[in-house]
């Protein structure tokens, strides 16, 4: 275990949790606060770090072995310019892992364990989906270790990064002038978990916007629409188990009726919400009902994310 690794056990979560802790306290006092939603991220918390400890395994393992014996060099993080480098490449690719977690259905099945709280807090980011390492989703970062970098490092700084995403979770932080500009701030994480229509599909940055704004994702936050946190199709169970395998059971079910190829690769491999008979529940298809009722179209990112729920 190296510094980083000890740094973040030993310090980073013990601190994530005391401050989720303290946040739920005040926040308790000053209104409702669902400490049985708190209870749920603490077993995700658990579950994901004892899974990350005795189960070292992702269906990526051969790529990744792969990718690392064929590298085309080796990069040393020893310089300010360096460890910029390597900031900069893990946003990039950060904002591909986390935007394939919604548009992609397999990676969607572990990823909607974070979308399930109905209230937005600091506990909530502690819930993040057990199974994440399972599914392969490293794949998005081996590009970077194919160039030199080291992928122990790279992991170390995607949970650096993750670790900046704890305090976005806040819904008591106004909006920050200049900042909004640069970086995933609070107002818009707020924005990325709306379940509000005219809010799904956007800000998928990690530390900073920057990329959600070059590629057409950005929604900022309206002072006119608060956000209604959650799934679209909200998550009312209480049971742990359930909040964690409902997506990949809902798939299971999906693929149990497949007659071709095309069904199979289009349950795994579309945004959540496709179907191959045509009659698909995407953000598109509910963006299209609601315009179609109203008639007038909703607001979008122009290159939206698609996502519904069992």
């Amino acid at each position: 275990m190296n510094t980083i690794e000890k740094i973040l056990l030993f310090g980073a979560a013990p601190a994530v949790l005391l401050l989720s802790l303290l946040e739920g306290v005040v926040l308790s006092r000053r209104g409702h606060y669902d400490w049985r939603a708190y209870g749920i991220s603490l077993f995700d918390y658990a579950g994901r770090i004892a899974l990350t400890v005795f189960v070292p395994f992702t269906v990526a393992a051969p790529l990744v072995r792969w990718v690392e014996q064929h590298r085309l060099a080796t990069v040393p993080v020893d310089s300010v310019g360096m460890a910029l480098l390597l900031f900069l490449l893990l946003e990039f690719f950060y904002y591909w892992l986390h935007r394939a977690g919604h548009r992609v259905r397999w990676f969607w099945c572990n990823h909607a364990v974070h979308h399930t709280p109905n209230q937005l807090n600091l506990g909530a980011s502690l819930r993040i989906g057990m199974f994440g390492k399972l599914t392969g989703n490293v794949v998005f970062l081996l590009p970077m270790v194919w160039l030199g970098f080291d992928l122990r490092l790279v992991l170390a700084a995607l949970t650096l990064n993750l670790l900046y995403q704890f305090w976005p979770h806040a819904t008591w932080i106004p909006k920050l002038g200049w900042l909004e500009y640069w970086l995933n701030t609070p107002s818009a994480h707020r924005v990325h978990h709306a379940a509000n229509l005219e809010y799904l599909d956007a800000n998928y940055g990690g530390v900073l916007i920057v990329f959600d704004r070059l590629f057409g994702t950005y929604v900022a936050e309206r002072e006119d629409l608060p956000c209604r946190y959650g799934l679209v199709h909200p998550m009312t169970s209480r049971n742990p188990f359930t909040v964690e395998l409902a997506q990949w059971i809902a798939l299971a079910r999906d693929l149990a009726k497949v007659r071709s190829l095309r069904a199979l690769l289009g349950h795994l491999a579309m945004p959540p919400g496709w179907s191959p008979t045509g009659a698909h529940e995407t953000t598109e298809a509910l963006r299209a009902q609601a315009a179609g009722a109203a008639g007038a179209p909703l607001s979008a990112p122009r290159t939206p994310r698609l996502r519904t729920d069992p």
